[in-house]
């Protein structure tokens, strides 16, 4: 009995090339992890307010929607809406509450308006992106800071430059 030789269509024995598909498939998944740890994507746009200098940070967090407090050299606002102004850094004593130094009445009553009628889910918790310039000194960012808390904004973002 001889053996019979089966036909063998298309596939040669003597091709010593074969395509290792692993290897490739390693190297993209690779690949598709770098992108993806290097690639930073945030829900929220920041556009520093005109005429204000951020300070600088190392931290790299993303940062959360919220009520977008702006403090500058000249004026407090709240998104675009000007509630008050500074002169040489400090607010005016007509902005100050007489009976409580470090509050500020018309930032009080924008805030507690803007809890009362919203619906959305930062201003329901509470949290405040504070822009403010870095050259103001703490005693007008205490006033603007104990005034958020006493609307029911105690959660505090602020918002600074990457930094080196």
């Amino acid at each position: 009995m001889s053996r019979r030789k089966r036909p063998h269509f298309g596939v040669s024995r003597k091709s010593t090339f074969a395509l290792n598909i692993t290897s490739l498939t390693d190297m993209f998944t690779i690949m598709l992890v770098f992108l993806l740890q290097t690639f930073a994507t945030s829900d929220v746009q920041l556009e520093p307010a005109q005429g204000i200098r951020l300070p600088t940070s190392t931290s790299n967090l993303n940062p959360i929607e919220g009520v977008r407090l702006i403090v500058t050299k000249d004026q407090l606002l709240i998104g675009e809406q000007k509630i008050a102004d500074l002169k040489d850094k400090k607010f005016d004593a007509h902005d100050i509450d007489g009976a409580d130094a470090n509050f500020l009445p018309l930032l009080f009553n924008e805030l507690d308006k803007l809890a009362k009628n919203s619906t959305d889910e930062h201003i329901k918790e509470g949290r405040i992106l504070l822009q403010a310039d870095a050259s103001l000194p703490y005693d007008t960012l205490r006033k603007v800071l104990y005034t958020a808390s006493m609307a029911g904004f105690p959660q505090l973002k602020m918002v600074a430059m990457l930094g080196n």
